[in-house]
């Protein structure tokens, strides 16, 4: 029997339940409803008083996180959507991000996001905000891309003692299965080779990676033989393995699906121009969603994000450069 995504969530929630009395979740419908995408059905039946419903109020569930961190819990929030986190920005950011910084108090807190765009979710649902919370100090941001990292990398995030943005991608949470939730496990800060080449790297992270690879596989029929690089952590980035990785091929292809303005693409772009300048033998590229809110109809949304085609070719011209 196959494992989705959203299982291996799920599945990384029972045991930290089970496991941690200092662990609760809180967030909208997630109780007898078992929340917008089943990521904890059945789990308050199990655990009474940990799993809580929490008021419309994103402000208000990061706020009352933040103070139970202060007092010794793990809490784990969940956003109904990505989007929706910007109501708890300033907690998020000023709060929880600063306030190991100001106290020497440890932070645990674990926001999971649902992220991405689906067909039809338009431009309130569909937002890609990891590169906005990679900007501040103090935030360590996840981007699992298999059934493996979305299972051990939620443990290993509500083990550490900073706030943590987990971004889950909506448009993996039953399309990606594997047989089980086993895999290597990777400490967070380290990127995985998804695909090994030799001509090209395509540096991306979540359901970008699983782009990238097709596209990757449609050119090892021209003979190109393309290494994808999966980030699985946004902040902190490995740096060093994307360093290593285009000292083999020359070449860099960065995609993301967050909209293009800075982010995490442009990271890895300005690290290796300063990093590596001397190991490319063609300019770096990278790609990233239209620089437009994201649209309703499932075909605009299709030319609005970054899809096999459009990285195959755009690899094409980095190839022949």
């Amino acid at each position: 029997m196959s494992v989705t995504y959203i299982d291996a969530i799920r599945e990384a929630q029972l045991k930290l339940l089970q496991d941690d009395p200092r662990v609760f979740i809180y967030g909208q419908d997630i109780s007898t409803f078992g929340g917008a995408f089943k990521a904890t059905k059945g789990l308050a039946d199990l655990f009474p008083g940990r799993v809580a419903d929490s008021p419309i109020s994103e402000d208000a569930m990061v706020g009352m996180a933040v103070g139970a961190a202060i007092e010794g819990m793990r809490p784990i929030i969940e956003m109904q959507f990505a989007d929706f986190s910007s109501v708890a920005f300033n907690q998020i950011v000023n709060q929880a991000g600063t306030h190991y910084y100001r106290t020497g108090v440890p932070m645990p807190i674990t926001i999971r996001m649902p992220s991405g765009g689906t067909a039809g979710s338009g431009p309130f649902h569909s937002q890609s905000m990891e590169g906005v919370y990679a900007q501040y100090p103090g935030l360590v941001v996840l981007t699992p891309a298999t059934v493996s990292d979305a299972y051990h990398m939620l443990i290993d995030g509500v083990a550490l003692d900073d706030p943590v943005i987990y971004c889950e991608h909506k448009y993996l949470y039953r399309w990606l299965k594997a047989e089980s939730m086993a895999g290597e496990r990777l400490p967070i800060g380290k990127a995985r080779i998804a695909r090994p080449g030799r001509h090209a790297t395509v540096v991306a992270y979540s359901a970008m990676v699983h782009e990238s690879v097709r596209a990757a596989e449609d050119l090892r029929n021209e003979g190109w033989e393309v290494e994808v690089v999966d980030l699985r952590s946004v902040k902190p980035l490995d740096t060093e393995t994307v360093l290593e990785s285009v000292a083999r091929t020359g070449r860099l292809l960065a995609v993301g699906e967050s909209f293009p303005w800075g982010g995490a693409t442009a990271e890895v772009v300005s690290r290796v121009v300063q990093d590596g300048f001397h190991l490319l033998d063609a300019p770096p590229m990278r790609i990233n969603a239209r620089d437009t809110p994201v649209p309703y109809h499932p075909k605009l949304w299709s030319a609005h994000r970054p899809g096999q085609d459009l990285i195959r070719e755009t690899l094409r011209q980095l190839l022949v450069y």
